[in-house]
């Protein structure tokens, strides 16, 4: 598969170089000032090689975008970068031509990263970034691009911890062998609070509970501190910073004499602990999906809240299957063969929101599990549960639930689940709820078919999903909308020819329209033109995206010799901020249909057989192979 991403995005200085680096230029080069880069580097004993390759003559074409500089130190390339083409002036008067070639000038000396070592990376960034003052008479948008790029995905390079090392060597420039005047070391520390800023405005949420943010955090604001006396500007950066991470201090700076103000208020600062227990706290709010199996091939899919204990849930077990409270026990399973009997106080999530073990609901007698579902008269009565359920309602309820799950995504979940998937954390825990989600929205329509005996019944239940797949299209919701779909195409619901010979024919075409978005040919063009037509907020399938990703990371190298791939992380980043994008606004301001407290009950206590022998098996006892 060919990718054309449009690899772009500019920014507008010339590159950055470390005292003692090396620059090679092309001849095409010539059209930038030597004289004026060679005055500005010299200094700092950065020295250029020529390519002496000859090459055509020098015309009145665009410049060539393949043209590019390396940054050379101690005999290796350590940056890598690419001039963005100029466009052919346009005809016009003469104010007009003298702005175009303005423009044109000031775009050949703008560069995009092409590769780098991280250290050159961060370096080159900070010494094109553009700060707000700077911003207004500038453009930006390329340096924000770069930013953006950057603070999305530099764990593919680079630890959190290494990150934060490397800001505080900025900032205090521990590494400078010239002498900075006042406005450059300035403008230097104020360019790393403007970095660091984004980069909580972006993660903070994401970082909250990261160690090594905490102590970068307080040691940054304890540097910026220290330099506030001698730049009381930085105090702007000090509130930003504030009220971004939520640092307090007790006291008042004036309260202080120089010398030991920054001590005494360093001492006094609140890094969040006061935010680390909000967070907290907002964390134990949420609730997290949980599986009580009921037999061996089937669970209720519980929501519960994460600091919750085994009488709660049995207890939620007990109202949804209709059976008392005190027949029943709770019992997991840790490993194969292995039991734990879960007293009524026993927690059920470890502190990373993994279950205790595989969770069974048992009779007293420790019986392995209830009933078979197939001769559970009380379960039976779901197909009657579910034909009285107004469709639009359950649609909203889903549609609640699911955007509960995916606005609470990072972008950056996304690329760890592609980048670092078998690696401790619980960096991708939003990401792996919603995808299991989509599961078991899949097998809960095969379940709900399946389970249902009565063939009058099962062709209104296909009806009724039809209509709930066709409102959650409405509501922009493609996630369950797919899911649906793809559960009344599975080979165990779709051989059931005499149930949808039963189908009346306008559900039969309106099931082929749906059906035809969910085509993957072309590389699922059915469904992305249909996606890009709908205004945020909207709920993507998330299964395409991250096969998109995929598709990035394993058909491009994320290092050249050494050296960091960044346009193919350009690409990755580009494709996860469609996240962002989708999640503008809350789809329950769109979504104004208020669901019945049962609806919501039953979208959120989902019963489900998880086995697809078991699926199929039931479907050829309802209708037997000929």
């Amino acid at each position: 598969m060919s990718w054309d991403c449009g690899l772009r995005y500019m920014f507008s200085t010339s590159p950055s170089l470390q005292p003692g680096g090396m620059c090679i230029l092309h001849d095409k080069d010539s059209e930038l000032s030597r004289l004026e880069m060679v005055q500005r580097l010299a200094k700092d004993g950065c020295r250029f090689l020529q390519n002496h390759s000859k090459g055509p003559q020098r015309t009145n074409e665009p410049v060539q975008s393949d043209e590019a500089v390396r940054v050379q130190e101690r005999g290796r390339c350590v940056l890598v970068l690419r001039r963005m083409a100029s466009q052919p002036a346009r005809g016009g008067g003469k104010r007009e031509e003298e702005e175009e070639e303005e423009e044109a000038a000031a775009r050949n000396r703008r560069y995009a990263v092409v590769a780098g070592t991280p250290e050159k990376i961060l370096d080159h960034l900070l010494a094109d970034l553009k700060l707000e003052e700077d911003q207004a008479a500038t453009q930006g948008k390329d340096t924000d691009t770069l930013l953006d790029d950057f603070l999305l995905t530099y764990p593919v390079f680079m630890s959190t911890s290494d990150l934060c090392q490397a800001l505080l060597g900025h900032y205090c420039c521990k590494r400078c062998r010239v002498k900075e005047d006042t406005r450059e070391a300035l403008e230097r520390k104020q360019k790393v609070a403007y970095l660091v800023s984004q980069w909580m405005l972006l993660c903070r949420d994401f970082l909250r509970e990261d160690e090594h943010v905490k102590v970068f955090m307080k040691t940054l604001y304890r540097y910026m501190l220290d330099d506030l006396y001698e730049h009381p500007v930085l105090q702007r950066d000090l509130r930003e910073l504030q009220k971004l991470y939520q640092l307090h201090r007790r006291h008042t700076m004036e309260e202080y004499s120089p010398q030991r103000k920054s001590k005494a208020l360093f001492q006094q600062l609140s890094l969040k602990e006061n935010g680390v227990l909000s967070r907290a706290t907002h964390r134990q709010s949420k609730e997290v999906p949980c599986h009580v199996y009921v037999t061996m091939d089937s669970y209720l899919s519980m929501r519960v809240h994460p600091g919750a204990v085994a009488q709660e849930l049995l207890q939620a077990v007990a109202e949804r299957m209709g059976i008392s409270q005190g027949e029943l026990v709770l019992v997991a399973v840790p490993y194969p063969g292995g039991r734990l009997l879960l007293q009524p106080h026993d927690t059920l999530f470890s502190p990373s929101l993994q279950p205790v073990g595989r969770l069974h609901v048992c009779t007293k007698d420790l019986a392995e599990v209830l009933n078979p579902f197939t001769e559970n008269s009380k379960l039976q009565l779901r197909t009657a549960h579910m034909l009285s359920l107004n469709t639009w309602d359950v649609a909203v309820a889903f549609s609640s639930i699911d955007w509960t799950l995916f606005d609470s995504i990072h972008e950056q979940e996304l690329i760890y689940f592609t980048f670092r998937r078998h690696t401790s954390g619980n960096h991708t825990a939003a990401l792996e709820f919603l995808l299991q989600r989509f599961n078991e929205i899949q097998l809960w329509v095969m379940t709900e078919v399946l389970m249902c005996t009565a063939l009058c019944q099962r062709v209104q239940l296909i009806k009724k999903f039809i209509k709930i797949a066709a409102h959650c299209k409405a509501q922009r919701n493609l996630h369950c909308f797919f899911a649906i779909i793809m559960g009344l195409n599975t080979a165990a619901v779709s051989r059931l020819s005499q149930t949808w010979e039963k189908i009346p024919g306008k559900f039969k075409k309106l099931f082929s329209e749906l059906e035809s978005i969910t085509d993957p040919s072309l590389n699922h063009k059915a469904y992305r033109d249909t996606f890009k037509k709908m205004k945020a907020p909207k709920i993507p399938f998330l299964p395409l995206l991250l096969k998109d990703i995929t598709f990035i990371h394993e058909g491009n190298k994320t290092f050249h010799d050494n050296l960091v791939n960044f346009e193919k992380l350009h690409m990755i980043a580009d494709t996860v901020r469609l996240i962002r994008q989708c999640q503008k606004d809350h789809l329950g301001n769109v979504t104004s249909p208020k669901s019945s407290a049962d609806v919501r009950a039953y979208a959120e206590n989902l019963h489900i057989v998880d086995n697809q022998q078991t699926l199929f098996e039931l479907s050829c006892r309802l209708e037997p192979r000929t």
